[in-house]
């Protein structure tokens, strides 16, 4: 570690937080529409049709409901771990099927999100989430049980 960083590492947890309520408010904002309107979902399956994907109303479906419910997990903390797996391969779907002739720019929001869900799905969400809440009071009940 360098000279002087060390105050900043000591709050690595915060930007994790950050970046994990920015990506799930995000995701939520993004599909709300979709899983509140079916009309708005079939026009989701609309575009997924146009770009070749299979299946495109379950696929709609699908990913619609795994980016809402992904982004609020992600966002809390909550299953943090499974929830960015899940994510991290709607996103690569996404960069194969629906971003595969986009630009750089054009598929750098996706690029962004599948990097964060990897990260989060390889490293854990951080001290400031509702699954390291869990774990202490867990870690903490163990104990008690061992004392006894």
């Amino acid at each position: 570690m360098r000279p002087g960083s060390e105050p900043l590492a000591r709050h690595g947890d915060v930007g994790l937080l950050i970046l994990r309520i920015v990506v799930g408010a995000r995701l939520v904002a993004g599909t709300l529409d979709n899983v509140t309107s079916w009309a708005r979902m079939e026009e989701f399956a609309g575009f997924l049709g146009t770009n070749g994907f299979p299946f495109p109303l379950p696929g709609a479906v699908v990913s619609a409901w795994a980016q809402f419910a992904g982004g609020t997990l992600l966002a809390l903390g909550l299953c943090t771990r499974p929830a960015a797996a899940l994510l991290a391969v709607n996103f690569a779907a996404a960069l194969a099927i629906a971003h595969r002739a986009d630009t750089f720019e054009g598929a750098f929001p996706a690029l962004v999100i599948l990097a964060a869900a990897v990260l989060f799905a390889l490293g854990g969400p951080g001290r400031w989430s509702l699954d390291a809440a869990w774990a202490a009071r867990r870690g903490a009940a163990r104990k008690r049980a061992a004392a006894s």
